[in-house]
């Protein structure tokens, strides 16, 4: 009798600790529904560091491009959208041909996430087309972030990786167990 008593005060104890944790866990909220491409969000931005007077040229940098440059799921979605949109075709999953390096640290229109979007919302002379109403503003800001994320300018626990197929070793979930007994990326120790 005395047990059956510590049982309803026990199981309350428990639900009322499991609220608490839950309630206690932050999850990122996700936008599903974007907006769309009309709505493009203002973006004030230097193009180059020479301004008139000779004071240094006016930018403002937005809460927006931190939230996207810091968020995983944004950065999964440029980097799909990068593929899709083949910018790779002129800039080499990074690394350069015929449109510039992304991987580098110099930029001809400047290298913060607002001049990235602005350059592929705009487009430039000689070659990058403008994608102004062709994708969303999200889509725009998406690849922005990953383009940043090619340079190691995201921090590294949102960073995506890089694809397997440019990997010349196997994908982790097809490597046995015996793959670094038998010359995997780590030498054998004597």
């Amino acid at each position: 009798m005395h047990c059956s008593r510590r049982r309803p005060a026990l199981a309350f104890v428990v639900i009322v600790a499991s609220l608490l944790i839950l309630g206690g866990c932050k999850r990122e909220v996700r936008n599903i529904h974007p907006d769309p491409a009309s709505a493009e969000t203002p973006v004030t931005t230097a193009m180059v560091p020479f301004s008139p007077g000779g004071g240094p040229p006016v930018t403002v940098r937005t809460k927006k491009g931190q939230d996207y440059q810091d968020n995983a799921y944004q950065l999964a979605q440029g980097k799909s959208l990068f593929t899709q949109m083949n910018c790779s075709g002129c800039h080499s999953h990074g690394g350069g041909g015929m449109g510039p390096a992304l991987i580098d640290d110099k930029w001809i229109y400047g290298g913060s996430i607002e001049n990235i979007v602005a350059t592929i919302r705009e487009g430039r002379p000689n070659g990058m087309p403008s994608f102004r109403g062709k994708i969303t503003d999200d889509q725009i800001w998406q690849i922005a972030a990953y383009v940043r994320s090619m340079g190691g300018k995201v921090p590294s626990a949102a960073a995506p990786s890089r694809n397997d197929s440019m990997s010349n070793l196997p994908s982790e979930s097809r490597r046995g167990s015996d793959f670094e007994e038998h010359g995997g990326p780590t030498p054998k120790k004597d």
